[in-house]
């Protein structure tokens, strides 16, 4: 154990992957999630090799295999002929190409990881109800305030407080997050549920005009994941609100009849809107940073927002490894190695969602283009992101 103290706002999976960090590098840390209970929100997300890399050098690639599923490919159709744009396996030759494989997994059951190994180690503090209200810093440290008006004083704060964090309006005051006009709606079946002739054990995306839905397997196979996505210019803040299935009838009316099959076994959604930032470079403060989210929050479509917030807690750790006490230089050190990956993904990742949801002449190319073998509809293209960061010297 060290004498230092590090405060995490945010107890999600970034928050909890950097506690996890820094608590077996000794530090006392302290994390606070606003809500009630330790949990998260949502359905299934991708978890690519990349991110794979990080739970082995954590040491958590056995517990997570056994909650996770392994598609053997990657699909993508077009929504309303069901005609195959390209498959791209992702089984062994993943492990082949990036050394490690790709998985599907349940949010709450990669969060349940995360909180389990914290709760593990006597020097992690995990609060609920307690929401971070402002801060200030001296030469000294940090000194937290809660909305409550209790102070914790520490050496060092960790914003992990996502999307609307307020930690980052402290740091970069750039306002509300961007909205991309893109509403997805999700929903989990029970796999015996799934008609034979509409289950796929592939992750299949069926792409089409201002509209794409994604499904997949999950936990171990027992679930099947649904996720249908259409522009919208409706915007409600938030994670967990319902949906309207007459809408997503509608948005879908033109869509292939597997398509339309498979959302109608659905009666009650869950809503949210897609948002994300522009990239910045700069998101620390003296003795304050960010992670995940709060520092550079992606649209879905690379299917990489847990995966980055992992690396960075790898990173943050290893930067605090080499600064001596020092966690202004500290933070500078782990920015600087990770702004430019994470805003290459942001970027790309709105790029993605155009080609998903392409129309018109630039559909018939994408189409065209992935058919003819000449294109590899980015999976192989991706090899920059899915080789990810060597662990062991994450700034070489």
């Amino acid at each position: 154990m060290n004498s230092h103290h590090i405060v995490i706002a945010g107890g999600g999976i970034g928050g909890l992957a950097a506690a996890l960090v820094l608590g077996r590098q000794g530090y006392r840390v302290t994390v606070l999630e606003q809500s009630e209970a330790f949990g998260e929100i949502g359905a299934g997300i991708q978890i690519g090799p990349n991110a794979f890399r990080m739970f082995e050098h954590l040491g958590l690639t056995q517990v997570i295999e056994q909650v996770a599923y392994f598609p053997p490919a990657l699909q993508m159709r077009d929504v309303r002929t069901g005609e195959l744009v390209v498959c791209a396996p992702v089984g062994d030759a993943a492990q082949a190409t990036y050394g490690f494989r790709y998985g599907v997994i349940y949010r709450m059951d990669i969060h349940t990881v995360f909180l389990d190994a914290c709760r593990a180690l006597p020097n992690i503090t995990l609060r609920t109800g307690a929401k971070v209200a402002r801060y200030t810093q001296d030469a000294r440290g940090v000194k937290v305030t809660l909305g409550t008006d209790e102070t914790i004083e520490a050496d060092a704060l960790i914003g992990a407080d996502g999307l609307w964090s307020g930690v980052r309006q402290s740091i970069v005051a750039d306002g509300k997050p961007r909205v991309s006009g893109h509403i997805a709606y999700r929903a989990v079946l029970p796999v015996a549920d799934v008609p034979e002739h509409l289950y796929s054990p592939d992750v299949v995306l069926w792409g089409g005009e201002k509209t794409h839905l994604v499904h997949y397997p999950l936990r171990r196979g027992e679930l099947f994941n649904l996720v249908a996505v259409f522009h919208s210019n409706q915007f409600d803040e938030g994670w967990n609100t319902f949906g309207d299935p007459a809408e997503l009838t509608e948005r879908f009316a033109q869509a292939a009849p597997q398509v339309k099959e498979l959302l109608a076994k659905i009666n009650t959604w869950k809503m949210w809107v897609l948002c994300d930032r522009e990239p910045v470079k700069n998101w620390s403060d003296g003795r304050v940073t960010l992670l995940g989210d709060a520092a550079h929050p992606m649209l879905q479509y690379l299917a990489q927002g847990a995966c980055m917030a992992i690396e960075d807690a790898v990173v943050l750790g290893a930067a605090l490894k080499q600064s001596s006490g020092n966690f202004a230089a500290a933070f500078q050190k782990y920015q600087q190695a990770r702004y430019l990956r994470t805003g290459r993904v942001q970027l790309t990742a709105r790029f993605y969602g155009d080609i998903y949801h392409a129309s018109g002449v630039q559909r018939e190319l994408r189409n065209q283009m992935f058919q003819s073998g000449t294109e590899s509809a980015g999976f192989a293209g991706l090899s920059w992101l899915y080789k990810g960061i060597d662990p062991d010297q994450p700034f070489a």
